[in-house]
């Protein structure tokens, strides 16, 4: 069924990844000052389809802020102690022992309660005070941690738990969108395979109404295709795999697009560091773009892929990879308006890449095309 067909029930306004990560920076500098002053803090719901990568923006999130991090999937809890901790007796007095996914230190830390929704009403009602005070009857968040919790939308197909207003009111909530380039961006710096980045950008719709394709199932896939070396050669070995992940329709898609050999389209790194662009690059290029119609698509997938890993790489671009990216703006076939495209992405970056696109021969070309 057509995701658009359902109608699904989110909170907060509507995100994408790097709009969310700015929204927890936000908030954790006001829960950090809301405890100095013996205020309560405010947990963070963030909201969104299964596999756009709510989970993994904020284990990263986490990783890359130093932050602690512990997790728990509430939908596992099968009774009470599994949140509470066990009761045990200690002297004259019966106490709890926390669970050993609680936090003991006090330090900077986030605490993800995943798919907080797929969980028991029970469960879900015996979480309310953690979120409104940080503590349980039997044990408290250390001193420096913060709550996040992630959630499926409310109606629709998906088989959740609706928060009642009591729930929700103790939260802050935004949900998460996909971005095809954001995600591109993610998959360059993850080093996901080159030829599924590319199938990802040439054909975005995959992505828009699909319940199995997911950007999650997607990355499951091509994890697996990046030890076959040809894939038109074991195109029997690709199919299993793609259908043990993705849905039919895009299963038959990606078939397709190696049978199209567009498969072979140059990764970036190929591009800028090829010794014979105009033999290795465009002549290959055009005879893949050039076909019944001619492929803008893989032309704005490619542009996109080149100007992340500009701006992923900053740091190491070389003269030879400047002429190189020179010659691929000068490629006659290229429309303008991808040109500027490349250029307003790269004007975005750091002054490193600034000072790239002031490189006469660059400067030359974006002038004569505005």
């Amino acid at each position: 069924m057509n995701k658009n067909e359902l109608d699904y029930i989110f909170y907060g306004t509507e995100a994408l990844a790097s709009d969310i990560e700015h929204f927890i920076q936000h908030i954790f500098k006001a829960n950090e000052q809301a405890q100095k002053n013996n205020k309560r803090q405010t947990p963070i719901c963030i909201w969104g389809f299964h596999g756009i990568g709510k989970t993994e923006l904020v284990e990263q999130f986490a990783k890359n802020n130093n932050y602690a991090f512990s997790y728990i999937a509430p939908a596992q809890f099968e009774e009470m102690g599994d949140l509470l901790g066990m009761p045990t007796i200690k002297g004259d007095t019966t106490i709890f022992a926390a669970p050993e996914w609680v936090p003991q230190q006090e330090e900077k830390g986030i605490l993800l309660i995943d798919d907080v929704n797929r969980a028991d009403d029970r469960i879900l009602r015996g979480i309310m005070q953690l979120l409104q005070n940080y503590e349980l009857s039997s044990w408290k968040l250390p001193k420096g941690w913060q709550i996040v919790l992630t959630a499926n939308p409310d109606g629709g197909d998906y088989s959740v738990t609706p928060l009642d207003d009591a729930m929700l009111t103790r939260m802050m909530h935004i949900t998460m969108i996909f971005d095809v380039k954001e995600w591109a961006k993610w998959a360059e710096k993850n080093h996901v395979d080159s030829r599924g980045i590319n199938f990802v950008l040439t054909y975005p719709e995959i992505l828009e109404n699909g319940s199995r394709t997911t950007p999650r199932s997607l990355v499951q896939f091509f994890q697996n295709i990046t030890a076959i070396d040809d894939l038109s050669k074991e195109l029997a070995t690709v199919q299993l795999l793609a259908d043990a992940c993705l849905d039919k329709e895009t299963a038959a898609a990606f078939i397709a697009y190696i049978n199209d050999h567009l498969s072979e389209l140059p990764s970036p790194d190929e591009i800028l560091n090829s010794d014979n662009f105009q033999e290795k690059i465009t002549n290959n290029l055009y005879q893949i773009i050039h076909k019944e119609t001619f492929r803008v698509d893989i032309l704005a997938a490619l542009s996109t892929r080149l100007s992340n890993y500009i701006l992923l790489n900053s740091n190491n671009i070389s003269e030879q990879q400047v002429n190189n990216l020179t010659s691929f703006l000068q490629m006659e076939f290229l429309p303008n308006d991808l040109r500027l495209t490349i250029a307003q992405d790269l004007m975005s970056g750091d002054e490193k890449i600034r000072n790239i696109m002031a490189h006469p021969d660059l400067s030359a070309i974006l002038l004569e095309n505005m």
